[in-house]
């Protein structure tokens, strides 16, 4: 970590985006697995998802969520398209979003020539440099100018990380998992480490029977006024143990869902409300 990260200053954790880019994922020829394993490599350091996009191969759309996203100040992951076929538009469209140029990266350069002598040997062949499907891969390299790369312990073709004007941080990596999800961990334990479990996240909820949201919402609007918490209200019409029911609970600092879960236990109390088992969820 360097003085120009945004953990130097060791302040309060970001928001964690996630942007998916692939036609695949939309048509469902594949289904996406990153959304499930970055919640899971967050929540492994005391860290959250506080939300995610799914974009096709649509340079415009991209382009146009790239910059929005640049405009913030989070922190973000976005896989996928980073390649060098007609249909890989991310480079591009960070680049587009930046207002940069694009350009080789030597870093990139050196790792991705590295990366195609180790197939050369392996196919017992020669390096020949100037072959034209050689000097095409090094497309993988062109990242948007000021962008640092971010290390591929799979196949060393490098990822890269672009900062926008108002502060967000965006990780572009491959859209393999086998590529992505090591390369989001490294990123993970070395720039986000500062806000590791900076501050504990707790859940506290209870399953409530035969009621309706809509009569319990005042009750739910009062508890967010009172205390610094996020309520939060999951029905289910066919759970195979508890049938319709409604899961409502609060979420936040340990100390203030404390409190606010005894409010909202009062709180349901007066509606006469028929309570089932209670959860309770540590980050």
């Amino acid at each position: 970590m360097n003085a120009s990260d945004p953990a130097a200053d060791g302040g309060a954790a970001p928001d964690f985006g996630l942007i998916i880019i692939g036609d695949e994922i939309l048509s469902g020829r594949r289904a996406d697995k990153h959304l499930p394993k970055v919640i899971e490599l967050l929540g492994q350091r005391g860290l959250s998802l506080a939300w995610s996009q799914l974009i096709g191969d649509d340079p415009r759309r991209i382009t146009d969520v790239l910059r929005q996203t640049f405009a913030g100040a989070d922190i973000v992951f976005c896989c996928g398209g980073i390649g060098a076929t007609p249909d890989d538009h991310t480079r591009q469209c960070a680049a587009a979003a930046l207002g940069v140029d694009l350009a080789l990266h030597p870093q990139a350069r050196l790792l991705i020539e590295e990366r195609m002598r180790d197939v050369a040997a392996e196919q017992g062949q020669p390096y020949e440099p100037d072959r034209p499907d050689n000097v095409h891969r090094l497309n993988m390299g062109v990242f948007p100018v000021g962008a640092e790369i971010i290390a591929n312990p799979y196949n060393k073709i490098p990822g890269f990380s672009c900062t926008g004007p108002g502060g967000a941080r965006v990780h572009f990596v491959p859209g393999f998992p086998v590529m992505a999800w090591p390369m989001i961990e490294s990123v993970l334990d070395s720039t986000c480490r500062p806000w590791h479990r900076l501050q504990a996240r707790q859940e506290k909820s209870v399953v409530v029977f035969g009621a309706m949201e809509a009569t319990l919402t005042p009750l739910m609007l009062q508890i967010e006024q009172d205390h610094p918490v996020k309520v939060f209200s999951l029905p289910s019409v066919d759970h195979p143990v508890h049938g319709r029911h409604i899961e409502l609970g609060v979420k936040g600092e340990p100390q203030a869902v404390s409190a606010a879960y005894s409010d909202l236990l009062a709180g349901l109390e007066r509606h006469g409300a028929r309570l089932g088992p209670e959860m309770v969820r540590n980050q």
